[in-house]
């Protein structure tokens, strides 16, 4: 059985690949960073999970909003899911990229 600390880490894990995935060019001029994070959890977590992210945002929007100079955010919706297919957990994850200086 996963524990449910591991779960969350494991999501917060699979947001942030998929953050630096989208923004990994942007880091020059800002750092990647979680707002909040929420998670519900919906069935046991029996033997290999797996964790995918998804951003809920097009990365283009994004970066258009830090090039006007704001502070953009962005949730990344995450779900766990076990080999069978079950979803184990679902995770939202709100990340802003700080403009550096």
């Amino acid at each position: 059985m996963l524990f449910l600390g591991a779960m969350f880490t494991l999501g917060e894990s699979a947001s942030g690949a998929s953050v630096l995935a989208a923004f990994g060019e942007q880091l020059s001029r800002a750092v990647p960073l979680a707002v909040s994070a929420e998670i519900a959890y919906k069935k046991l977590a029996m033997g290999p999970v797996t964790a995918t992210a998804t951003l809920g945002r097009p990365a283009a929007e994004v970066v258009a909003e830090l090039d006007a100079g704001q502070r953009p955010e962005f949730p990344v919706a995450i779900a766990i899911q076990r080999g069978d297919g079950a979803v184990t957990g679902e995770m939202t994850v709100v990340w802003t990229l700080r403009p550096n200086g």
